[in-house]
């Protein structure tokens, strides 16, 4: 039971559920600095149980002269609701890097008590990254038109004219128009792979099983570019249909293996493992939407390669950011172009030696949709 005191305000079970089913944490602070109540995830946040937290005050959980005091205090002189953001209250209690927003607001009912909610940055960080590689993808997307009809026309041109002077130049020219040749054939493959990016149709999406999905690209992968590389699968074989479109998610999920297989190199001791997981995920809003959408659904490709460099990780989804001599940086760019309109969400957590992607998808709900033959969530 997380209510403590303060029977005429908590002890209303509705309020209870309402107050556990917020996914951030919430605690009252009674007049003196005690906590008085405390949601399920107060509880997970403050590593202590609601009757451990009975015990003490505000101050003895976070550091000694933490801005949350100072906002419990404003608020109880004030009598109106305070926000704070980018709060440090790092401690050794509560583990290092606990960055937060916090929302103080009065108790009217219990005077001289006031209810604060914390949100994590790591969080918001996340969905803020997100938005921005969406956004990034969006800007390519006009890119990738313009270079389609302004560079594609004339390049055919400049390889049809080496062409034509490769027919009347001596054998020592001749490797010169070669050279143009291949050249512009690199640049039109560049331009057709940046294509993709204008493709604005809305996806044709419908219940997929990703075990199959997995399957098909471990294949792919492990007769071709990761032959040499060991593979392991930790799948949930419960795990409902996915939402989206088997294809697109083949092409997301061969990327990441391919870039985890990259990551690896000739290391004999490689390996890339999958994994499928169900979470109680996050909410977001996605354009498109009335509301808010779970993602529910845990996909990810994890390597045991040197990692990714931190400067790296906050651009890593940006267009044209790489750090292979001879890659186009548009691998990932496309990953989160797919990803963000299926409603999902892609990250990279890099830790050394290793990287995780993952990615967050929403489950496939039954409706008038006819499922794909083999879209049933677990295992075939």
């Amino acid at each position: 039971m997380n209510v403590m005191a303060e029977p005429d305000v908590t002890r209303s079970d509705p309020a209870r559920i309402v107050l556990n089913t917020i996914r951030r944490p919430v605690i009252m602070v009674g007049a003196g600095g005690a906590i008085t109540y405390a949601n399920a995830d107060a509880e997970d946040f403050f590593r202590a149980s609601a009757a451990m937290l009975a015990k003490k005050t505000l101050a003895q959980y976070v550091p000694f002269g933490s801005p949350i005091l100072s906002l419990v205090e404003q608020v109880r002189e004030r009598r109106a609701p305070v926000n704070e953001y980018r709060v440090d209250i790092s401690s050794p209690r509560l583990g290092v890097e606990r960055i937060v927003d916090i929302y103080v607001a009065p108790v009217p009912e219990v005077p001289g008590s006031v209810v604060v909610m914390l949100q994590e940055r790591s969080m918001a960080d996340k969905i803020d990254r997100q938005m921005t590689h969406r956004g990034a993808a969006r800007s390519v997307t006009g890119l990738a038109a313009m270079l389609a009809h302004e560079i594609k026309n004339p390049l055919s041109g400049i390889r049809g004219a080496a062409q034509l002077l490769e027919t009347v130049v001596s054998d020592e020219d001749r490797a010169l128009t070669r050279l143009i040749t291949d050249e512009t054939d690199r640049i039109v493959s560049l331009v057709d792979r940046m294509e993709i990016f204008s493709d604005e149709r809305p996806v044709d999406r419908y219940p997929v099983n990703i075990h199959v999905v997995l399957d098909h690209v471990k294949a792919i992968a492990g007769n071709g570019f990761a032959s040499r590389i060991r593979m392991v699968e930790d799948y949930d074989p419960s795990l409902p249909p996915v939402f989206a479109n088997r294809d697109q998610l083949v092409q997301v999920f061969l990327n990441l293996v391919k870039n985890a297989a990259e990551a690896v190199g000739n290391s004999p001791a490689g390996e890339i493992a999958l994994s499928t997981a169900f979470r109680p995920g996050i909410r977001v809003s996605v354009p498109g939407t009335p509301g808010r959408v779970s993602l529910p659904l845990e996909f990810c490709v994890r390597d045991n390669g040197p990692g990714v460099p931190d400067d790296l990780l906050p651009i890593l989804f940006d267009p044209f950011i790489t750090t292979k001599p001879n890659g186009s940086g548009l691998g990932l760019a496309l990953v989160a172009k797919i990803v963000g309109e299926h409603g999902g969400i892609v990250e990279c957590e890099s830790t050394p030696p290793g990287t995780t992607f993952r990615v967050l998808m929403p489950a496939w709900k039954e409706a008038a949709v006819r499922p794909e033959p083999g879209a049933e969530g677990g295992r075939p």
